[in-house]
């Protein structure tokens, strides 16, 4: 594949706001991918104004937090059309499926780590999820 064309589609990805395209042809397979900055507002976090502060700060321990352990395609549920694994309010026991994280064309389930109460979903179904990205909260 020549320079101008790997160009082009690379133009066509920022474009339409891909960060992954694989192109197939007789001479082989060409695999772009980009990553997608993040906006000013998103990337600013809350810094204590003192070191004091930081340590004293509290830990939230009344909720246990649910994050991908992986880089992916966040899915609520096993197929389009099905119902979700898990919905605010629903009581979830270790080991039970709350998502699939697909990642390269693997459906990668995430179970529940402890026993909870799904008390808050972070994500929205086919959000692109980074690692440690919380996916759900749930209460003790």
């Amino acid at each position: 594949m020549k320079e101008t064309d790997i160009r082009k589609y690379a133009e066509l990805m920022k474009e339409l706001g891909l960060t992954g395209l694989e192109i197939t042809e007789e001479t082989g397979v060409v695999r772009l991918e980009r990553s997608v900055p993040v906006p000013a507002a998103e990337a600013v976090h809350a810094v204590p104004e003192s070191a004091d502060e930081a340590q004293t700060a509290p830990e939230p321990t009344d909720y246990i937090s649910v994050k991908s352990p992986i880089v992916g395609v966040f899915y609520a549920a096993p197929a389009e059309n099905a119902d979700p694994y898990v919905a605010v309010g629903d009581t979830v026991t270790k080991g039970q499926t709350l998502c699939i994280i697909e990642a390269m064309k693997l459906m990668n389930e995430i179970a529940a780590e402890e026993d909870g109460v799904i008390s808050e979903i972070c994500v929205t179904n086919g959000q692109v999820v980074e690692y440690g990205t919380e996916l759900f909260r749930m209460k003790r």
